[in-house]
């Protein structure tokens, strides 16, 4: 398949902090360190959520509207997996994210996140996680591994983004407020606006913060968040970071620590929809709640991160990699420790959903169209 180029920007001197933008209207991307081409790898799709890499540059894709389909290295699609629950698709629910278990060449196995609903075609949902192994076109063995509490009316705020660390022990998976739930994101006996850590099977590990907490459900690691869309783990340090979704303004970056609070919906930099001071707000900070290491004000609406890790970008490696679908970019974030000290907007032609950095070394973009959405590969120009 011929590749197409999407057309990319001009340029604004990055500094040494603060932001560069880059807009696109010349062929490649001018970036502070490369020049960045954008290919398109494959088209027709419905809402793409969830990407991860099999062999042969071929790619597991998940549409919101509830399909699973392996995408071929030429951007062939194939047909619908079949194997796949009950997926109540409403509004920002469907079938979301979609990784492979970290033995997946001896086991073949999948994991999954969709909205569940409570009984057959109630909109009374939450966030589930599932495994199942993959075997000609085919989910065999499905097993649940977590399901959220409570299950509530309503079709936003699912989170759902899942990351498992390096050896395999443990699977983060983010989960959001539900839109109009936000109080519950304070409460340790409810899931809603919570990251939580289990074991692959689901079960608990010993040394999650709330094991021992009576009242408290035992799978979260940190809570106060608004609706997490992007996570993953820092190459250098091991540590778990996020991406989140302010209200209007307010979007965060954070790397969440086992029992902090991130302070939603008590501290926030953003605003009610139309404006107005969100009513439970009481400020930018507050005693006992933690700081995002990053926000954008006004909300780019990001969606997935990651961090580079890679031979194709070496001047990148280490930084995070976020998508925006309001704001239709890839942000670049220079990370120093724990701070983030530059960031560099790569503006889209598109509404980017997810962000993942293949096993080529080149960086892959889901966009967010109802109708003919693309896989896009960004890549150094030649």
């Amino acid at each position: 398949m011929k590749l197409s180029m999407i057309s990319t920007t001009a340029i604004i001197a990055a500094t040494a902090l603060g932001t560069a933008t880059l807009s696109a209207h010349a062929d490649t991307i001018k970036t502070r360190w490369v020049d960045v081409e954008v290919e398109t790898v494959a088209s027709g799709l419905v809402r793409p959520w969830g990407i991860d890499f099999l062999d042969n540059g071929r790619m597991l894709v998940t549409e919101l509207p509830g399909r699973l389909r392996i995408v071929e290295a030429d951007g062939t699609l194939g047909e619908p997996i079949s194997g796949l629950p009950e997926v109540r698709v409403r509004n920002q629910g469907g079938l979301l994210d979609v990784a492979l278990a970290p033995d997946f060449a001896e086991s073949q196995r999948i994991y999954i996140s969709w909205s569940e609903p409570e009984e057959e075609g109630s909109n009374v949902t939450s966030t589930a996680v599932a495994h199942a192994r993959l075997e000609n076109g085919a989910l065999h063995d499905f097993t649940r591994v977590f399901s959220g509490y409570p299950k509530v009316d309503g079709g936003r705020h699912y989170g759902g983004r899942m990351v498992f660390t390096p050896n395999g022990e443990h699977l983060f998976v983010g989960l959001g407020d539900r839109g109009h739930q936000m109080m519950q994101s304070q409460e340790l006996d409810s899931h809603t606006g919570t990251l939580i850590r289990i074991h692959p099977d689901g079960s608990v590990p010993a040394d999650n913060p709330y094991v021992n907490t009576e009242g408290a459900l035992p799978e979260i690691y940190s809570y106060g968040h608004r609706n997490i869309q992007g996570i993953d783990i820092q190459p250098s340090t091991g540590k778990v970071w996020a991406v989140e979704h302010g209200p209007q303004g307010g979007d965060e970056v954070n790397a969440p620590e086992p029992a902090k609070n991130y302070g939603w919906p008590v501290i926030t930099h953003g605003e009610q929809y139309g404006g107005g001071e969100i009513p439970q707000a009481v400020g930018f900070q507050n005693e006992g709640m933690e700081l995002p290491v990053w926000h954008w004000t006004p909300s780019i609406a990001v969606s997935g991160m990651n961090f580079y890790r890679g031979d194709k970008f070496p001047a990148w490696e280490g930084n995070i990699l976020a998508g925006g679908l309001r704001g239709q970019q890839v942000a670049r974030l220079e990370v120093d420790g724990d701070r983030v000290i530059h960031q560099e907007v790569m503006e889209m032609e598109y509404r980017i959903r997810e962000v993942r950095v293949g096993p080529d070394g080149y960086i892959y973009l889901l966009t967010d169209e109802r109708e003919n959405a693309k896989i896009l590969r960004l890549r150094p120009a030649e």
